[in-house]
């Protein structure tokens, strides 16, 4: 049983709606129902193994993740700052697209990784201290009302943040100012993430508008912080986001097998004449059916001369008989991301001259992949510089004629490698000159854009060109996540022709 900490020495005061694991509310194990009418159990924000076990499974918070892995990312945080030092992580709010319309919510990621909570308005303090757990946590969460669960269905509330979640205590988010407050003075150190662009004045004011009084006490006690109190959290989090552990490996491996699936029924689905948009949908469509919550991102179709354009998304034009189409299209499961492209015949057919500039960029994404282990001192950067250079050599095999690697880099003109994660373009602050290390995940797409410009071979002139892959790095060798995608030749056209999948 873990020990507690009194409230006195946590400098908490209490809150009229503070739970504590002190009182938990014995309501959580009763049913909604009236006496009479079957069990059933209460609903919350988010799935739980007590109401969606067919998604999550026991000893999970969320699915493919334990309650354990959750407590681990914490103790690894904290043991990254000083004793008694602050952690405050805010969730992330609402978008709305329109007046009253809204997005499909999706969690800040830093604080989805740290506490699993899927709910808006949410944020967490987590103080490091002396107590065998080593830290002392504070949820602030949505309350639970009988409007909100008419409006937006069930909430966790203070009850389930302390029950399922692991939180020390609870509270609602318009008491997070004076909570915060009674550390601001007492931590050594606080770790928050604050916009550059901003003051720490007005990203509080920000955080914490429910209470324009507490907002206007708690920014002036921060602008009188001595300099260096406040310091980043999210090159503490990213650090140890970069390595995945076996548990979100897997996940990832599943998301790599649902887009593989989307992309391996799209070359089938596709035809000459046929909207690019058709695709796109076809993709999402067999994504949602394998258990994919939404795409990664908005997928790239663009067939024909489209296919010069890197980041092409209207998708809007007809696909024709002799056109290749590049199809840049990944899924998001359980909140772990997939990053696929493909590049394939609209006829199910290469032409030679589409045959051998493909067979070029497949044999770049190879001998790149193959570089990807463990203690040879790889890195991003230097996979790239190494892949321009294969680029040239593959290119002048089929008679382009470049002559430095800049060359290359013209026809080739963007990155070949990012980190892959819960974010598309995940730990965007993990320096890419990092060798590379067990655990990490990233992408190999180099890819060929040729322009009708007469330094080039006429026959390629109009084709664009990637191939991309998810690839974990092991002791063992690099991993491929989305080895079920067809990406050979051979494979491709069987694809295409409906004898794959």
């Amino acid at each position: 049983m873990r020990l507690l900490t009194p409230l006195l020495a946590l400098r908490i005061r209490p809150h009229p709606h503070h739970i504590s694991l002190f009182r938990r509310n014995p309501s959580l194990s009763r049913s909604f129902a009236s006496p009479g009418t079957p069990f059933k159990p209460p609903q919350y924000g988010q799935p739980l193994s007590l109401t969606h076990p067919h998604l999550v499974r026991p000893g999970q918070l969320t699915p493919g993740i334990s309650v354990g892995e959750y407590e681990k990312r914490r103790k690894q945080l904290v043991e990254r700052v000083e004793q008694d030092a602050i952690i405050v992580s805010m969730g992330a709010k609402t978008i709305y697209c329109s007046q009253n319309i809204f997005y499909k919510f999706r969690q800040g990621t830093d604080f989805n990784y740290l506490t699993g909570f899927n709910e808006p308005e949410a944020a967490v303090i987590i103080r490091k201290d002396a107590s065998p757990r080593g830290y002392h946590m504070t949820l602030f969460v949505p309350v639970r009302s009988a409007e909100s669960d008419l409006w937006e269905g069930g909430r966790s509330g203070l009850d389930g943040a302390v029950e399922f979640f692991g939180a020390d205590e609870a509270y609602p988010l318009s008491s997070m100012p004076s909570v915060l407050q009674d550390h601001l003075y007492s931590a050594p150190s606080i770790y928050i993430d604050l916009p550059p662009s901003k003051s720490k004045r007005s990203f509080l004011s920000g955080l914490l508008s429910s209470s324009s009084s507490a907002t206007s006490d708690i920014e002036s006690q921060v602008a009188k912080l001595p300099p260096g109190k406040v310091k980043p959290l999210n090159m503490l989090v990213q650090a140890l986001r970069l390595v995945k552990s076996p548990e979100e490996v897997a996940l990832m491996k599943q998301a790599g097998d649902i887009a593989s699936k989307g992309h391996t029924e799209v070359m089938k689905f596709a035809r000459p004449d046929l909207p690019e948009a058709h695709l796109q949908a076809h993709f999402e469509y067999i994504c949602a059916l394998e258990g994919s919550e939404r795409s990664a991102y908005v997928p790239v179709v663009a067939s024909g001369a489209n296919g010069l354009v890197i980041h092409y998304t209207v998708n809007d034009c007809l696909m024709k008989d002799g056109e290749l189409v590049l199809i840049d299209a990944g899924c998001e499961l359980h909140s772990y991301c997939s990053d696929i492209t493909r590049t394939f015949p609209v006829s199910g057919k290469f032409s030679p001259a589409q045959k051998d500039l493909y067979q070029a960029v497949l044999e770049v994404n190879k001998r790149c992949v193959a570089l990807c282990e463990v203690n040879n001192g790889w890195t991003m950067n230097s996979l790239h510089t190494r892949s321009v250079t294969f680029m040239k050599e593959e290119l002048n095999q089929i008679g382009f004629g470049l002559s430095h690697d800049h060359a290359a880099s013209i026809l080739y003109p963007h990155g070949l490698s990012h980190y892959l994660g819960m974010d598309l373009h995940d730990t965007p602050l993990a320096s890419k000159s990092t060798p590379l290390q067990n655990g990490h995940v990233l992408t190999i797409e180099p890819g060929v854009y040729v322009p009708y410009d007469s330094r080039y071979p006429k026959h390629f002139h109009g084709l664009g060109i990637r191939v991309e892959d998810d690839i974990l790095i092991t002791p063992e060798g690099p991993l491929v996540l989305t080895s079920h995608c067809p990406k050979e030749v051979a494979d491709v056209e069987a694809a295409c022709q409906g004898l794959l999948g």
